[in-house]
């Protein structure tokens, strides 16, 4: 990873764990994933040669940058949905200082409305970290949309195991997925789709 790359985002993850100290509110505060996290994502997104990322709950970018660094090593792009207008334009500025404006695309909108309108097999990589109570909902959509021989992340999956117990379960009755629980960060569901990438 870039040096400056890495010593922005050893900043932000400062200022994110400061800001949400001192928060009451869930919506004001950033609730970043870890640096493991992020190092974990980057090696998966690299050691896949994904190209077409999505991410699913950009808050400031702090996670949207460990995936676009990844993202210029393969060449890739990623694609980020944040509802909350406010973040959004964090995220940007956060984004460009970073360097890494050219691998990103944000859009300001609900995931339900933005998942729907997508086509389906477009991605290769997803990550979700957003509002855990509408996954079971996106689901049918987050399949479509998955191509086979792609990854779906979740994050979360031990710190919050009981929250996305149900959306879980209906990935594993699904034969066409495997998963795995790994205990990296707040853990991180990974989801693999059978097939060859096309």
């Amino acid at each position: 990873m870039n040096p400056r790359v890495y010593e922005f985002l050893k900043e932000l993850e400062r200022q994110g764990v400061v800001n949400d100290a001192a928060q009451t509110d869930r919506q004001a505060k950033m609730l970043n994933i870890t640096e493991d996290t992020g190092r974990f994502l980057a090696i998966l997104v690299q050691s896949t040669q994904a190209k077409a990322i999505l991410e699913i709950g950009t808050s400031n970018g702090y996670s949207t940058i460990w995936l676009a660094e990844a993202a210029q090593v393969t060449g890739g792009h990623v694609t980020t949905v944040e509802l909350l207008a406010a973040k959004v334009e964090m995220a940007r500025r956060n984004i460009a200082q970073a360097g890494l404006a050219a691998y990103v695309t944000i859009h300001t909108m609900d995931a339900a409305a933005y998942l729907a309108a997508t086509d389906s097999a477009v991605s290769q990589f997803i990550f979700l970290d957003a509002k855990r109570s509408e996954y079971c909902s996106l689901w049918e959509d987050i399949s479509r949309i998955l191509k086979p021989g792609g990854l779906l992340v979740v994050d979360n999956a031990v710190s919050h195991r009981q929250e996305l117990s149900q959306f879980q379960a209906m990935i594993e009755a699904n034969p066409q997925y495997q998963t795995v629980l790994v205990p990296v960060g707040k853990g991180e569901l990974v989801v693999f789709k059978n097939g060859v990438p096309a």
